[in-house]
């Protein structure tokens, strides 16, 4: 259960802080309105849209416990009642750094704009990047959902608060004026391709757009997929027209591209998911228009492709958009949007099998418009029904088992267009 704006990721708090608890008694009278944030700093999820009834929420992202925790229990009191200015004496320096750095990663990601305007060292500690990175390699992550429904437009649903965020608006360009736009969410970035070279990105550390550079082999119709600051990209076209077989890694750390290895085949409107720490590119269409069942297998290690045939037979609708395919604990799941079947890759046999059906009210035409994605432990379809007067952006989501599908709705709000873009950023 999410419990009020004091929520924290994990409840265990060191006992160490029980001692000196000035910067959480801090935190809790701003992010409890008791006390106004000092200074602007601008952290995405300050500005929030009125989103719809309450709903269902995904469970607590639960942390790997660090040592310096084992053994403490929580505390929820200042100490001796003592108030300070949020500018005046450091907290970060009575307690000290690594006890205080312990506490905030356990906080919500929502809380952090609150957090940073309450001293130098916690805006710096976010404004970074650096708490960022120490959720990461400690195992904690939200999932919040990142889709655009009109040109230069994205929204962002925050499924731990219930909450639609407004996202800054694009700066305006001729190359992301069509609504089918390419996008990946990676580290804390969110990543919009244009038609050219031209590559926005999106930081939430700032809560702002700015130009990124652009791929080695600008493309776009690729597949792609993330796994923490680590991006890969795959296939796709050229502003020519050629399908393409080349790859590429993004490293969100640094800005950087890096090539890879080629694929063995040249494929467009092909989607990528990472698993088993191995990325995989499945369907696409050729140079001849004949439609791909196979998949291929990059391996990080060996630095090597390996194909997989037919690893997209069975998935029915494969000549309209590209697969809908996402992975939940390693496991492989694929909307089949041509029956509203959701199905399940087993490994063993190469074969796709029929878990039952995906939400009703999910429409599309030939899969655009429809959005299937992993949210942490949980599957997700971002879709709705259209009407002469307008239409509705529903998100069901569903924890995979080993029963049929039973999807849950837990979110909604209205909207004139079909979903164009979907990403989930994780950190």
């Amino acid at each position: 259960m999410l419990e009020g704006k004091s929520y924290l990721v994990s409840r265990s708090v060191p006992s160490s802080c029980e001692a000196e608890t000035e910067w959480a008694y801090l935190a809790n009278e701003v992010l409890s309105g008791k006390r106004p944030a000092p200074e602007d700093v601008g952290v995405e999820g300050l500005d929030e849209a009125d989103g719809g009834g309450k709903r269902s929420k995904p469970p607590s992202p639960q942390p790997h416990t660090p040592d310096i925790t084992e053994g403490h229990g929580s505390s929820r009191h200042a100490s001796g009642g003592k108030e300070q200015q949020a500018t005046g004496s450091n907290p970060i320096h009575s307690i000290g750094r690594d006890l205080t750095i312990n506490c905030l990663l356990r906080l919500s990601r929502s809380d952090y704009g609150s957090v940073a305007s309450l001293s130098r060292d916690f805006r710096s500690l976010v404004r970074s990047g650096e708490i960022y990175r120490l959720r990461r390699q400690n195992g904690v992550a939200e999932h919040w959902v990142y889709f655009s429904c009109n040109v230069l437009e994205w929204d962002a649903y925050d499924p731990y608060r219930d909450r639609w965020i407004r996202v800054p608006k694009m700066p305006p360009d001729e190359c992301f004026m069509c609504s089918d736009k390419e996008s990946l969410a990676v580290g804390t970035e969110l990543l919009v391709f244009g038609m050219a070279r031209i590559v926005f990105r999106y930081s939430i550390l700032t809560n702002s757009w700015s130009r990124a550079d652009a791929m080695n082999y600008p493309r776009c119709l690729f597949g792609s997929t993330s796994v923490g600051e680590k991006a890969f990209v795959a296939g796709g076209t050229d502003s020519l027209g050629t399908i393409l077989s080349s790859a590429e890694m993004y490293d969100s750390e640094n800005h950087t591209w890096t090539l890879l290895p080629s694929m063995n085949r040249a494929r467009k409107m092909c989607s990528g998911v990472f698993m088993d720490g191995k990325f995989y590119v499945i369907g696409g269409v050729a140079n001849n228009n004949k439609v791909l069942t196979c998949g291929e297998e990059y391996d990080l290690k060996r630095c090597s492709w390996r194909i997989i045939e037919n690893m997209s037979e069975g998935l029915k609708g494969v000549t309209g958009a590209p697969p809908l395919i996402a992975v939940v604990n390693n496991e492989l799941y694929a909307a089949d949007y041509s029956e509203k079947d959701l199905k399940k890759y087993d490994k063993k046999n190469n074969k796709w099998i029929t878990l039952g059906k995906l939400p009703e009210r999910s429409v599309s035409m030939n899969g655009w418009g429809l959005a299937f994605r992993a949210c942490g432990d949980r599957l997700i379809v971002i879709g709705g029904p259209r009407t002469y007067t307008g239409g509705t952006i529903e998100l069901n989501s569903w924890i995979p088992n080993d029963r049929p599908p039973v999807w849950n709705l837990i979110a909604r709000r209205p909207s004139g267009n079909f979903v164009y873009n979907c990403a989930v950023m994780s950190c």
